[in-house]
């Protein structure tokens, strides 16, 4: 008889076999004896042992175990290039069947000798074996002279008024206090044509969920909230030899199954193929333990298979079994929202689906497009040639970061997630009483933010489509009345900006492009040139953003920002961001603009 069990943690039970073992020694587990048996039970052929060029000897591993036999293709796959069912494995293991209530205590008890795999739990329930706990003594205790039987007659008289062939109607006492038992605050959960008219959804998505499930197949199905796993238990005939023969003679008899709700333990791969007696002496401690307290076994020693599919393996996993050897599988990629952003490598751009389909795979429901760049980037705009690999072709996602929303089309503007760390330690740096200017803003992932902290922010940004989101950007986080927005050059920005009545309350100024923000620190030249030198003046605090790729990237770039500014005595605080490429830093520089510069005599021609 086989048993389907799904597995949401651990589950195995545990069949009384003492001088019969589970699996023989002579032979392996995962090989043609456990396959036989398996056969033997469900009138099905598995396939063939995998004989893996790498031997493990412990562990899941797509390297190890045993693939199921092949299914009826109903149809194929959406883009016809992964075949799911390939990355199926079997692993034959053996498991204790314990009463419900004593097996978290069990586990702690029997721990270092469960199968404690990865995302796979040690407790598994027995479908079909739920008994509320107040029925479980009256249906398992029978008084003396007491026929089998008889006490669950008397229960249902007890709870229904009747009991079966007494032909009694249920007086109308008994019906209401049936009535109110059943109604519990979970709500009617025994009344289940009001449930399905009070929760319509539920039946809906009850309803969903079947045909999901018919779709993939009887196997498949109920598999669990992850669809990760499947165990199936495959039972001994009633018969042989019990555990008297460990416990001692005067156990014999006591050996019956027991009623009530039950869990399974699943037992380390090591034990799959012993009989108890070469059980380790935890196992046949708590095994004695049980047998002296309770008079009789509640414990059971069962054979069974574990079944990992596709969605239990790793992404790394998968994609080393696909991709050809020697081919660096790639492990990393950048997250916007629900974009999933790659940056291949030329030996990946042959398997690019292959790797995107994986990775989409792997990350459902976050990610739901994944992208690779294709070119890099040269225009102005800053924006990004993408390619669609996988999933819906939208570009525009919705994208938290330090408690802002922003709307971003990664196919107009640009958005890099991997600053976030920098960009909040930036803000950190700002002052109720500053005012912010953001010459390069893009959607608003810092002129918002300050925005929340500071008094008050200009931002500015060439490339329309930015300005259209920041404006919208500004209206999503309630900001709209603190940020003044322009489109204008970087440059003529700074200019003009500083050539009005607002530049005496500027105190922060951020210019986040690194490719050639600092090209842009000749616009501060000559600054406050038309105004009296009398003192009262506030000088701003610069941060600009570069790229260097000499061997000292600071004195590389602190020297570009003194000839920028035409300037030598600068005092630069410099700090490196991160590393973008072998080589190559992005580093940041803050500094108080020098007197000399913002007085200086010669200035650009607007």
């Amino acid at each position: 008889m086989l048993t389907k069990l799904f597995l949401r943690l651990h589950s195995l039970p545990l069949s009384t076999l003492a001088t019969k073992r589970l699996f023989p020694k002579e032979r392996p587990l995962h090989k043609h004896l456990a396959i036989s048996l398996l056969c033997t039970a469900t009138g099905q052929a598995l396939t063939q042992t995998l004989t893996p060029d790498i031997t493990l000897s412990y562990g899941p591993s797509l390297h190890r175990g045993t693939k199921p036999p092949p299914q009826k293709q109903e149809q194929e796959q959406e883009d016809g290039i992964i075949d799911e069912q390939s990355f199926s494995r079997v692993f034959y293991l053996a498991a204790l069947r314990v009463p419900a209530k004593d097996c978290f205590v069990l586990e702690r008890r029997l721990r270092g000798h469960l199968l404690n795999w990865p995302r796979i739990r040690n407790i598994a329930r027995v479908p079909g074996d739920e008994v509320d706990p107040e029925l479980v003594s009256l249906l398992g205790h029978r008084d003396k002279g007491q026929e089998e039987g008889e006490n669950l007659v008397s229960l249902e008289r007890r709870i229904y008024g009747k009991a079966e062939g007494d032909g009694d109607v249920l007086s109308p006492v008994l019906y209401r206090e049936n009535l109110a038992k059943t109604f519990n605050s979970r709500g009617f959960m025994n009344f289940r044509n009001l449930a399905k008219i009070s929760r319509p959804n539920r039946k809906k998505k009850k309803k969903r969920k079947e045909e999901e499930e018919e779709e993939m197949g009887e196997d498949r199905r109920g598999v669990g909230k992850n669809d990760i796993a499947l165990v199936e238990v495959v039972e001994e005939e009633q018969g042989g030899e019990d555990l008297k023969g460990l416990l001692g003679d005067k156990f014999e008899g006591r050996m019956r199954k027991w009623r009530g709700s039950t869990r399974l333990l699943l037992l380390d791969e090591r034990y799959a193929a012993r009989n108890v007696e070469d059980l380790p002496e935890a196992i046949k401690v708590v095994l004695k333990e049980d047998m002296v307290e309770r008079k009789e076994s509640t414990f059971e020693l069962v054979r069974c298979r574990l079944t990992l599919f596709y969605d239990y393996w790793q992404m790394n996993e998968i994609l080393e079994s696909l991709l050809p050897k020697g081919i660096i599988v790639p492990s990393a990629f950048e997250t916007v929202g629900h974009i999933a952003h790659l940056n291949l490598k030329e030996e990946h751009i042959p398997y690019k689906k292959l790797i995107a389909k994986v990775v989409l795979d792997k990350n459902k429901p976050k990610i739901q497009t994944v992208v690779n760049k294709t070119e890099a980037i040269y225009n102005d705009y800053r924006t990004m040639q993408l390619e669609v690999l996988a999933g819906n072709h939208s570009l525009v996602t919705r994208v938290v970061e330090n408690g802002m929303r922003f709307y971003v089309d990664l196919a107009t503007v640009y958005w890099n997630s991997r600053l976030a760390t920098e960009r909040q330690r930036l803000l950190s740096g700002f002052k109720r009483n500053d005012v912010v200017c953001d010459v390069f803003s893009g959607v608003g992932p810092i002129a918002i933010s300050a925005a929340k902290i500071v008094k008050r922010v200009f931002a500015n940004d060439l490339n329309p489509h930015a300005v259209e989101y920041l404006d919208r950007n500004c209206a999503l986080n309630r900001v709209e009345k603190k940020v003044e927005i322009f489109t204008m050059d970087g440059r003529r920005f700074i200019q003009a900006i500083f050539a009005s009545e607002k530049a005496k309350g500027i105190t922060q100024v951020v210019m986040n492009l690194p490719n050639d923000a600092v090209e842009y620190l000749d616009g501060f030249r000559g600054i406050f040139r038309s105004r009296p030198n009398s003192g009262d003046f506030t000088f701003p605090i610069i941060h600009v953003y570069g790229f260097s790729k000499a061997e000292d990237p600071e004195f590389d770039f602190h020297e570009r920002i003194r000839i920028a500014l035409s300037e030598v005595a600068v005092d630069v605080e410099m700090r490196r961001v991160r590393l973008v490429a072998p080589g190559k830093w992005m580093l940041c520089a803050s500094f108080i603009l020098p007197e000399t510069v913002a007085f200086a005599d010669s200035t650009l021609d607007m």
